[in-house]
């Protein structure tokens, strides 16, 4: 992902640099300036590649987007649940909802505040859980017990480091490698945002390139360092674990750091995760909705959704749009006839399958760029930025 961030990086400060007329446009028409950036993936694939790949490549975002939005609402079932099963389930579906339309449609000047205080909600969750593990690996817990780096340990654990999958031996180990590589492609999102957040932002020529480039640097803290902790709190084979992901354990109980709480004897501190996950899986629903909806937007501005959908109200909300990803979102009273992990499942493998997609269009879409300029006698040093070994990561990316 921080590949395919340096990739967008260079196409979209080159473009930036090109762009003329922008904000005269949006002051005369008075269309939202973000669908410019929210189909920013759409208008490279369709000036570098081909319009048909640029219509794949908007509908596949906005599926995309549209189906993370019944997953957290799922979700936010779920967790609700570690602390009462007493709420029915359709209600917690119905008031979800509900609070994502009202923050879409009749108070989205407010959007920008309320994702910051929940953004801070999510920080705080990282970097608790960080400390969490760096305090009680060398005995900060009311066991006393120095476990370190016991969980990687193949002598204490069968299997650890790497664990086997399907196959056994050196082929086992890269396959559960590849598992945990293709499942973990879900939760990883980086340059997509960020442009779509440029239509929103202040002085974007100037300050999404820092943003842009500083999405490694995100990715690193929060993800690589929050995977090495959960693998060092629990085991990969722990019963409990084992258990609550098989049965879909509610709330934060499926959670490797509450198991490793749980059995570290610490008793109140499973209750502040808990509640801050809930505040993140709520944040999260509701960046999807705003995503998905200015997504469509854009879509349909250029032709390649319905024409009533370009229509906003005073506020510039796409009231059409935000409905139908919302009409969309009703998927996530599938859970009221099926078992929560099986509908997290095939929302997972949905998504799972269009973010791997949108990257590999990204990819290609960098690669034709990368033609044109040497095609056009563009020197790759008059760029504004230039990202490092291309094109050759980014051939070893798609062969991934």
């Amino acid at each position: 992902v921080a590949l395919v961030s340096l990739e967008y990086d260079e196409m979209a400060r080159f473009c930036s640099e090109k762009a003329q007329g922008v904000s005269s446009w949006h002051l005369q028409y008075g269309a939202p300036l973000s669908w410019l950036l929210a189909t920013v993936l759409v208008r490279f694939a369709d000036r570098f590649v081909d319009p048909a790949l640029g219509f794949c490549a908007g509908y596949n975002f906005f599926a995309l987007q549209a189906a993370l939005v019944p997953f957290e609402v799922t979700a936010f079932n779920l967790v609700l649940q570690f602390w009462t099963d007493k709420i029915p389930l359709v209600a917690v579906i119905f008031f979800v909802l509900l609070c994502f339309a009202a923050l879409n449609l009749f108070a989205v000047r407010w959007y920008g505040e309320s994702e910051f205080w929940l953004a801070i909600g999510k920080v705080l969750l990282a970097l608790c859980m960080m400390a969490f593990t760096l305090i009680t690996m060398v005995g900060g817990n009311p066991l006393h017990d120095k476990y370190g780096f016991r969980n990687w340990d193949p002598s204490k654990v069968s299997g650890a480091p790497f664990a086997e999958y399907i196959k056994t031996g050196s082929l086992g180990r890269f396959l559960g490698f590849l598992a945990c590589f293709i499942q973990a492609s879900f939760t990883i999102a980086g340059p997509d945002y960020v442009a779509m957040a440029a239509g929103e932002s202040e002085y974007p020529r100037r300050n999404m390139p820092t943003a842009f480039s500083s999405v490694f640097y995100r990715l690193t803290t929060f993800f690589v360092i929050g995977s090495l902790c959960i693998g060092i709190v629990v085991p990969y084979n722990d019963p409990d674990l084992l258990n609550a992901l098989s049965n879909a354990r509610p709330g934060a109980g499926s959670s490797p750091y509450v198991i490793a709480m749980e059995h570290l004897h610490i008793r109140v501190l499973p209750h502040i995760v808990n509640a801050l996950i809930l505040t993140a899986v709520f944040s999260a629903g509701n960046s999807y909705v705003y995503c998905a909806s200015r997504t469509l937007l854009g879509l349909a501005l250029e032709g390649k959704a319905p024409k009533f959908l370009t229509r906003c109200n005073s506020n510039g909300v796409p009231i059409y749009c935000v409905g139908v990803t919302l009409a969309i979102s009703l998927l996530s009273f599938l859970q009221v006839s099926n078992n929560a992990a099986v509908v997290l499942q095939w929302f997972v493998n949905l998504v799972t399958a269009s973010q791997l997609l949108n990257y590999a269009i990204i990819s290609f879409t960098y690669l034709r760029f990368y033609k044109a300029l040497k095609v056009q006698g563009i020197s790759r040093d008059t760029l504004p930025f230039k990202s490092a070994w291309q094109p050759f990561f980014t051939m070893v990316w798609l062969a991934l």
